[in-house]
C-alpha cells in the first residue's frame, strides 16, 4: 500500500506529540483538582490531553501512596500494587479521617486507632483469612500517614479540650473591637459551612429501610456542602455557595449555571477547599456586599467573622482594605457560630419540608406515581431550587435572633422573638406532610434527620461511599456525551402557556363571588408575567420582521420572470387601508 503524500499529512492537522509524565508532575496536577481547579483548566494549563489528566485523577489513589515511597520522584513506572483487608481498611480510614477534619473534630492517636481496628473487623471477612489480626500498631500508623499523605495532621494523646475560658470572653473582646472599628449590626457578617445529603429521608421512611437493604450506590450518602452567611440585621442574606462532587451534573443539561440561583462550585470530594474559599471571598462575596452597602447608602466597611475550617485562609485580610476578617475562637466555634444555631437547623427543616410537599404533589391519585417513582427522580437541580427556596424561607427575625451569644448587643430590635418557633412550626408541618403520604413520622424523627448531616460516618456508610465513588468513575468513563440542545424560549410553546394561564384564570373568574379579589390575583399573575410577555412580544416581532425579509428577497431575485403571470391579488389602490398581507407568526391572547 503507498504511503501517504505529503500533503495529505499536513492536512491531517497538528499532531499532539506524547509527553513523559513523571511521578512529580503526576501528583501536582491531583492537588491541583484537589485544590478545586477544573479538569479542563489543568489541562490547558499544562498542555496536556484532558483525557491524560482525567486517566491520571482516576490513578490518584496509587499516586499519593508512591509519593513517599521508595521509588524517585522521576519515576513514570509504579510498581507495587497494594490490595486486601488492611488495604480497603486504609482507603475506608481515610475517607473517616478525612471528614473528621473537615469537621474541625479533633482528632487522637487512640481514635485513629480505634477507628481502623474497627473498620478491619468489617471488612476482612470479605477476604481468604476471615481469622486475621491487625493491632493498628505505632509503626503501621506512621507508614499510614505517609502513605495517606496525612504527614501535616498533629495528633496527640488526648483530644483536644474545648477552651471555655477563652468562648466566654470572647462576646466582650469582640464588642470592644466592634465598638472601636464603629461597625454596625448591618456591616457585620457572618458565615458557616454545612453538609446537606440532598437525597435523604427519616429513617423510618420505607424509602430509607430500602435504601439499606438494596445493595449499590445509596442515594442518601450523595452529598454536597453549603456556605450560608448573612449579617447581623438580618436584612441581608448572602447567596449560598454550594458545593458538589460533579462539575457537569447531568441534571443540568441545557442549563446555564450562571443563572443557578447558588453560586455553584465542583470539588471532588464535595468540599469548601483553600482555592474555593478564597475564590469566594474575592469574586462573590466582596461584590456582593459593596453592592448592598451602595443600595442601602451604608459605608462599605466590613467585618465578617468565620470559624478555623481547614479551607478558610489565614491572611483574608490582604485581600481588600475595607473588608476585615476575624476568626473564632478554637473549639468553640458550635456555641459562637451564628449560624451554626437555628439558622441551619431551620434552613434544613425547611429542605425537607418543601421535598416533602413536593412528593405529595407528585403522588396525588390522578398522577398514579408512588413515593418511590417521586424520590427516583428526584435530582440535584430540583435539589437546588428547593435549597435556594428554603434559604428564602429564613426569616429575618431568625437572622438577628442566633447572634444573641456573640453579639447580645444588636438584639434590641426583637425582644419578642421566641427561640426555636420557627423550626418547630415547620417541623409539625412536616409530619402533616409526611401523614398525607402515609409515613410514620414524629416531630424527632425530624431532629434525628436534621443533626444526621452533621453526624460521624459509620462503617457502612465509609463502605457505601467507597462503591459509589468507584461506581462512578466506572460510569464516567463508560459514559458517552450527549449534546443537548441548550433551554430557549419557542414563541409557539410561549403562546400556547399563555393560553393554558388565560383558561385557568377564567375558571377563577367563574367560581370567584368575590371580583375585587380575583382582580387584585389577576394583576398580580399580570405583573409576575410582564417580563415573559415582553420576551414574547420581542420574539414575535423578529418572526413578522424574518417573514418580511424573505418576502422581499423572493420578489427582488434576479433572473425571476417579468412576464405577466396569472394573480388573484388586488390592483393598487388609492385606500390607506388596503395593505398587502403579511404572514404572522403564532399569537396568543395577552389580556
Amino acid at each position: 500500500m503507498p504511503g501517504k503524500r505529503s500533503s495529505d499529512i499536513k492536512s491531517a492537522g497538528p499532531v499532539r506529540k506524547r509527553k513523559k509524565i513523571d511521578l512529580e508532575q503526576k501528583m501536582k496536577i491531583v492537588k491541583k483538582y484537589e485544590g478545586g481547579q477544573s479538569l479542563s483548566s489543568i489541562a490547558r494549563e499544562l498542555d496536556l490531553a484532558t483525557s491524560t489528566v482525567k486517566s491520571i485523577l482516576n490513578d490518584s489513589a496509587r499516586i499519593k501512596e508512591h509519593v513517599k515511597g521508595s521509588a524517585p520522584l522521576k519515576s513514570t513506572v509504579i510498581t507495587k500494587q497494594r490490595s486486601g483487608a488492611i488495604y480497603e481498611m486504609e482507603k475506608l480510614l481515610t475517607i473517616w479521617m478525612d471528614d473528621q477534619i473537615q469537621k474541625r473534630v479533633p482528632l487522637s492517636l487512640v481514635i485513629i486507632q480505634a477507628k481502623a481496628k474497627s473498620i478491619f473487623e468489617d471488612v476482612k471477612g470479605k477476604y481468604s483469612d476471615p481469622n486475621a489480626k491487625f493491632v493498628a500498631s505505632h509503626g503501621w500508623f506512621n507508614r499510614f500517614k505517609q502513605r495517606a499523605n496525612f504527614h501535616n495532621v498533629k495528633v496527640s494523646g488526648e483530644a483536644a479540650s474545648a477552651d471555655t475560658k477563652a468562648a466566654e470572653k470572647y462576646p466582650e473582646v469582640l464588642r470592644k473591637l466592634i465598638e472601636e472599628c464603629g461597625y454596625t449590626a448591618q456591616q457585620i457578617f457572618n458565615v458557616n459551612e454545612t453538609g446537606l445529603f440532598w437525597k435523604k429521608m427519616p429513617d423510618r421512611t420505607y424509602i430509607s429501610k430500602e435504601e439499606k437493604t438494596t445493595p449499590g450506590f445509596k442515594a442518601a450518602k450523595d452529598k454536597l456542602t453549603l456556605l450560608l452567611g448573612g449579617n447581623a440585621a438580618g436584612d441581608c442574606k448572602l447567596k449560598p455557595l454550594l458545593v458538589y462532587h460533579s462539575e457537569n451534573p447531568r441534571a443540568f443539561k441545557g442549563i446555564s449555571e450562571v443563572n443557578l440561583p447558588v453560586h455553584f462550585r465542583s470539588d471532588r470530594k464535595a468540599w469548601i477547599t483553600v482555592a474555593l474559599f478564597e475564590d469566594w471571598f474575592i469574586n462573590l462575596f466582596i461584590p456582593e456586599v459593596e453592592k448592598f452597602c451602595r443600595e442601602n447608602d451604608i459605608p462599605f466597611k466590613i467585618m465578617l467573622i468565620v470559624d478555623n475550617a481547614p479551607g478558610h485562609l489565614a491572611h483574608l485580610d490582604d485581600f481588600h482594605p475595607n473588608i476585615k476578617v476575624v476568626f473564632l475562637p478554637l473549639n468553640k466555634t458550635s456555641i459562637l457560630q451564628p449560624m451554626a444555631q437555628e439558622v441551619i437547623a431551620n434552613f434544613k427543616a425547611c429542605y425537607l419540608r418543601r421535598t416533602f410537599a413536593q412528593a405529595v404533589e407528585a403522588t396525588d391519585r390522578e398522577t398514579g406515581k408512588t413515593l418511590h417513582d417521586f424520590w427516583k427522580s428526584y435530582n440535584i437541580y430540583q435539589a437546588i431550587i428547593n435549597i435556594a427556596k428554603a434559604w428564602a424561607e429564613v426569616t429575618q427575625v431568625c437572622l438577628n435572633a442566633v447572634w444573641n451569644t456573640v453579639c447580645p448587643q444588636f438584639m434590641h430590635s426583637f425582644k419578642g422573638f421566641k427561640k426555636d418557633k420557627t423550626y418547630e412550626e415547620v417541623a409539625d408541618e412536616i409530619v402533616k406532610l409526611a401523614e398525607q403520604l402515609e409515613l410514620e413520622i414524629d416531630v424527632g424523627d425530624v431532629d434525628e434527620f436534621i443533626e444526621s448531616h452533621g453526624a460521624e460516618l459509620s462503617n457502612e456508610d465509609l463502605m457505601e461511599l467507597e462503591a459509589a465513588k468507584v461506581k462512578e468513575q466506572t460510569e464516567a468513563e463508560d459514559e458517552v456525551e450527549v449534546v443537548e440542545e441548550p433551554r430557549h424560549f419557542n414563541i409557539k410553546e410561549m403562546a400556547l402557556a399563555f393560553r393554558e394561564i388565560d383558561s385557568a384564570l377564567a375558571r377563577f373568574e367563574k367560581m370567584d363571588p368575590n371580583s375585587s379579589r380575583f382582580l387584585k390575583v389577576n394583576r398580580g399573575i399580570d405583573e409576575t408575567l410582564a417580563c415573559y410577555r415582553q420576551i414574547y412580544e420581542e420574539k414575535k416581532k423578529a418572526t413578522i420582521q424574518s417573514s418580511l425579509n424573505t418576502f422581499v428577497m423572493k420578489t427582488e431575485q434576479p433572473g425571476t420572470s417579468t412576464s405577466p403571470q396569472p394573480s388573484t391579488a388586488k390592483a393598487p389602490s388609492d385606500n390607506p387601508n388596503d395593505v398587502m398581507p403579511v404572514s404572522s407568526s403564532p399569537s396568543s391572547s395577552t389580556n
